[in-house]
């Protein structure tokens, strides 16, 4: 058990504080909900009923999306991108997709390769990319969920209102759609921009997020 929790921390930990963060916007988004409700003169909802909410929904997608927008971007970038002196950046001289020898492919793969990179022909192309393409799934899902539930949440407020509810390819050219978007896209941008361009300069010494302490600047791909 103690060698599993080792090899596995850092999916475990990260998987924890996701499931308490979940549980905390939960209880958070029903609490500041049911203070809205109550102020327009509503009843307030319990905590499963706003769990099963287009309102909590949207929330989440929302994130989720633009996470997945994020990596899927980032790791499609990077093939064909430097930045010389980032540890989030392969060396400046193996831009592209790299030869098989390289990637270690066909008959280039060892006896502990995985069994698709071996065997050649649709397989081996399908899993070469299989993490950018399960990354755009991901994004692309969750951000029709997001559509979704937003398009639910909006017409709700639009007849609390007394307005006319709107059709879903309606929303989805609304402000309302692409503000909850944009709004998060703009900041996964900035941050994964950020961490490429301060890892040139600053250091966390032990975390393969960055170079060596003492490793020059112009240093690329240099896990500390």
């Amino acid at each position: 058990m103690k060698a599993f929790l080792r090899d596995n921390g850092l999916g475990l930990v990260f998987g924890l504080l996701f499931l308490a963060s979940l549980v905390g916007q939960a209880f958070s988004g029903n609490a500041a909900l049911n203070e809205r409700r109550l102020t327009d003169g509503g009843d307030p909802i319990g905590l499963w009923a706003y769990v099963l909410s287009s309102d909590f929904a949207v929330d989440v997608a929302e994130n989720w999306q633009s996470e997945y927008l994020q990596f899927f971007l980032f790791i499609i970038a990077t093939v064909w991108l430097v930045q010389r002196g980032s540890n989030e950046s392969k060396p400046v001289d193996r831009i592209g997709a790299e030869s098989d020898e390289r990637q270690r492919l066909g008959a280039h793969a060892g006896p502990d390769s995985p069994k698709w990179a071996r065997v050649g022909g649709w397989r081996t192309s399908w899993y070469s990319n299989s993490l950018g393409l399960v990354m755009l799934a991901l994004f692309l899902g969750s951000w029709l969920a997001q559509s979704i539930a937003g398009h639910s949440a909006h017409n709700a407020a639009q007849l609390a209102d007394f307005q006319d509810p709107v059709t879903w390819p309606e929303y989805l050219v609304s402000a309302d759609f692409w503000n909850r978007s944009l709004q998060n896209w703009q900041s996964e941008f900035l941050a994964i921009g950020s961490m490429a361009v301060f890892s040139v300069y600053l250091r966390q010494r032990g975390s393969p997020e960055s170079k060596p302490v003492g490793a020059p600047h112009d240093t690329t791909a240099d896990s500390g």
